[in-house]
């Protein structure tokens, strides 16, 4: 261990005793109560400094100490030329780069003068890296991870004493930081200070790590954590991944623990003493002391975290995709025997194949998604009307198709190709319902004949039923399945009964 500093008063004490006094080594070591080789030792310092030693009583205690102040220590690998471990740090964090392609750089570049050896190499890194605070251990790798976390603190605004919560984000490699505020810390809140954060990075992290909010995840396994759905549909949309850290375990996000101290010493604290009257004023006002956070140069590192983004996590990060992420919730749904599905008490439709099956639901703002084992099978535009249907005629049965194609005016327009009976019965069958929809099934009942009995019986048909005074679907039917549509009409005068032998005739009656 090294010897401790003597106190100011014995070094007077000792320049006076030797230089003035004139006493050996010994008298003033018994004099001081010190050892002849701390003697011997000042003295060889008060000679290295050269000058009169008598003059140095007559100067402060700093310059004293200034001029005896050890001499430096040789290397204890022999006055090698000392590595750059600031450098060696930043370089780390760049994907690929390890150590031992740093030690032949080191070597390469003073090939002319004596280096260290990579054993020698690695234990001086290991003791730099210990002499850095114990967050600064980890060597997080360029475009690796974005930690991401809600400060502890939180800003007043309004009058109703509502407080907006701090979201912040910070790179692994550079420590470059966001913060934003949100109303709170819900799923939304979330997702969208991740989508803000991405955008402010200005690109993507292969890694996303946050804590094990509930918000964020649904199972929160030591082993096997799954993120919510709708953080694993925002990871998707980006090409990243969710990887929460453990459980009690604020070591894995010790980035993220950081930056919320920093911001809020650097920002928050700012702000105690203004008053806000929405939340978006309280963002704004972290927004604009982003920039001298992320400027102000590093205490112990060269640099700054703005420097440190650009040279290593800019080039390394993904690209934003094209679109930006919008918020969806995930719904399972049972399909009703109605082929709909109800979401938040609307109804839309799907191919009527799944009836009765268990489908995963995606609702945005504007749409609405139905997925069957991860593939597509419905979409709609987005509904608010309770209790009402949103459907797609493609997603019907064929027989209840057909039926909504119809409208009244085309039914009209169809029984006016076959004939003016037709078309009046079809108007007067629409006439008698409370609604003309509850006729549709009637007149789709008459294309159906038509069908079967062609378009000249349908049409004398319905002349018939017409002047029987029974406009009616079962009227037409049963008169051509009687095939009693080319009987003469009731009333036609040119009408005369057939001969036949037991016809009496109007002979009997005379």
């Amino acid at each position: 261990m090294p010897t401790r500093a003597l106190h100011m008063r014995k070094i007077r004490d000792l320049i006076r005793l030797k230089y003035v006094a004139r006493l050996s080594h010994e008298q003033i070591a018994r004099a001081l109560a010190i050892s002849k080789g701390v003697v011997a030792k000042y003295v060889a310092r008060i000679e290295r400094a050269g000058g009169d030693p008598q003059a140095l009583l007559a100067l402060s205690e700093t310059e004293i100490l200034a001029r005896l102040a050890p001499a430096p220590r040789r290397s204890a690998y022999g006055g090698r030329v000392a590595p750059d471990f600031a450098h060696v740090q930043a370089e780390l964090r760049r994907p690929g780069v390890t150590l031992t392609l740093l030690w032949q750089e080191y070597v390469a570049a003073h090939a002319e003068v004596a280096t260290y050896r990579f054993t020698q190499f690695t234990d001086l890194y290991r003791a730099y890296v210990a002499s850095l605070r114990r967050s600064m251990r980890q060597v997080h790798r360029a475009g690796e991870k974005l930690f991401v976390d809600y400060a502890g603190q939180t800003v007043p605004y309004g009058r109703e004493g509502d407080r907006a919560q701090v979201f912040v984000a910070v790179l692994g490699a550079s420590n470059y930081t966001f913060a934003c505020a949100t109303a709170h810390q819900r799923l939304e809140d979330w997702s969208g200070a991740l989508v803000r954060a991405l955008e402010f990075m200005d690109g993507v992290a292969a890694l996303i790590v946050p804590d094990n909010a509930r918000a964020l995840i649904a199972d929160p396994d030591r082993y096997e954590p799954r993120a919510s759905a709708t953080i694993a549909d925002l990871a998707g949309h980006y090409g990243t991944a969710v990887l929460p850290a453990r459980p009690y375990q604020p070591r894995d996000k010790a980035k993220v623990e950081v930056a919320v101290q920093i911001v809020e010493r650097w920002i928050l604290a700012r702000l105690r003493h203004r008053v806000f009257a929405t939340i978006e004023e309280v963002d704004g006002a972290i927004g604009e002391l982003l920039d001298d956070l992320n400027t102000r140069p590093f205490k112990r590192l060269p640099g700054s975290r703005q420097s440190a983004y650009e040279t290593l996590d800019r080039p390394a990060l993904k690209p934003l995709p094209v679109n930006r992420y919008e918020f969806a919730r995930y719904y399972t749904a049972r399909v009703n025997i109605d082929y709909h599905v109800a979401i938040e008490a609307h109804f839309y439709s799907v191919p009527h194949a799944l009836v009765h099956q268990s489908l995963e639901v995606r609702v945005t703002a504007r749409g609405v998604e139905i997925l069957h084992r991860g593939r597509r099978v419905a979409a709609h535009p987005r509904a608010f009307t309770r209790f009402a249907h949103t459907t797609t005629p493609e997603h019907l049965p064929a027989a209840h198709r057909a039926h909504l194609e119809w409208t009244p005016g085309r039914l009209v327009r169809w029984g006016e190709t076959h004939g003016v009976a037709c078309a009046e019965v079809i108007r007067r069958i629409l006439a008698t319902r409370l609604h003309p929809e509850q006729g549709y099934r009637s007149c789709l009942g008459l294309l159906r004949l038509e069908k079967q009995h062609g378009s000249q019986r349908l049409e004398a048909a319905c002349a018939r039923a017409l002047a029987l005074g029974s406009a009616a679907y079962q009227t037409v039917a049963s008169i051509l399945k009687r095939r009693q549509e080319s009987l003469p009409l009731p009333g036609d005068a040119n009408w005369s009964a057939p001969e036949h032998a037991h016809l009496r005739g109007p002979k009997y009656y005379q």
